[in-house]
């Protein structure tokens, strides 16, 4: 009998990560390809079976995929559409993900948002195991959420419930977000965000800094970390300014499910004390009396991109199980 598997896709504002995992969760191989790469979906489509093809067949899977799950930026569970993703390059504002996707690799397929794929991946194999509330927050080149209230993720009517990435923070000359909206956190507290804050620190104030040899419209969260890291006075203001959006946002978000903890996964989650301190101090600060003490703030247990890929890939079996009871649906009414 073949070993069966799913693959699990989990599409990023920069990189598109895709992996083939076991009935017991385990990431038997995985690759990744530039989200941006390409300006039309059509094209990075190919570029996707391409490299899923390449895959298969250097780990001898052809054959063993039942199913694809899929998390993306502004993925709709319900309808298997990605809708005015803020985050990707392609430019249209409807985009038919799994019907393309199953027609591209003859699979079934189910996609959800790439933020509650990763609090899939989390509740199932890391830091929110035997958890049922609780938040997960990516901290990528947006900021994305998935949130669990008694142990299932909030869809909401129309499948886009949890965009606390677009909380707004800043209600009078907020930055633009690329939602459309201003002030949103994403704006603020996403790498992006904390390139945006350096930019406009080295414009308006005058102290040294190592960021200023920088080109500034270059400049990079990761720039900003490592001067940080180095002692940059001015770098580490960067992180505690973000840190502290990002509590107060925190301590808001509680009030609406009063989970039993924040989750933080993505590369800006890596900053460690730069960003936790003043996150933490932040977060008990704004707290309501009657929350203080109860909500953890925990990093992710899992590797970069499997919380992702992990509970994209339970999509995946979802989407076999989906399409096996079609299947039986329409033997029964012949």
């Amino acid at each position: 009998m073949l070993k069966p598997y799913v693959l699990g896709i989990d599409i990023g504002g920069t990189n598109t990560v895709f992996g083939i995992v076991d009935a017991r969760g385990q990431v038997i191989a995985s690759d990744s390809i530039k989200t941006k790469k390409h300006s039309k979906f059509d094209d990075y489509l190919e570029d996707l079976c391409h490299g899923i093809q390449h895959l298969l067949e250097k780990n001898e899977a052809e054959g063993k995929i039942q199913g694809i799950g899929i998390g993306a930026p502004n993925a709709n569970y319900y309808t298997g559409e990605i809708l005015n993703p803020p985050n990707l390059p392609w430019g249209e504002p409807v985009i038919p993900l799994a019907e393309k996707v199953s027609k591209a690799l003859g699979l079934p397929v189910a996609v959800t948002n790439d933020a509650n794929a990763a609090a899939l991946g989390e509740m199932t194999y890391g830091a929110a195991r035997g958890m049922k509330d609780f938040i997960m927050i990516t901290l990528g080149t947006g900021v994305g959420s998935g949130i669990v209230v008694n142990g299932q993720l909030v869809y909401g009517h129309d499948g886009f419930a949890g965009e606390l990435g677009h909380l707004i923070m800043k209600r009078n000359n907020g930055r633009m977000c690329g939602c459309g909206r201003t002030g949103c956190l994403e704006a603020y507290c996403s790498a992006t965000g904390v390139a945006r804050t350096a930019r406009e620190f080295l414009e308006v104030r005058t102290e040294p800094s190592t960021l200023r040899d920088l080109q500034i419209e270059d400049i990079t969260s990761k720039d900003v970390y490592d001067a940080a890291v180095a002692g940059d006075k001015l770098a580490q203001e960067i992180f505690t300014y973000t840190g502290t959006i990002l509590g107060e946002a925190f301590a808001d978000m509680v009030t609406f499910t009063s989970p039993q903890a924040i989750i933080l996964f993505g590369g800006l989650a890596k900053s460690g004390e730069l960003l936790m301190k003043p996150l933490q101090e932040a977060f008990d600060k704004s707290l309501m009396p009657v929350f203080k003490g109860k909500t953890k703030i925990l990093l992710s247990e899992l590797k970069e991109s499997d919380a992702a890929v992990l509970g994209a890939s339970a999509l995946g079996w979802e989407a076999k199980y989906r399409s096996d009871n079609a299947g039986m649906e329409n033997t029964a009414s012949e």
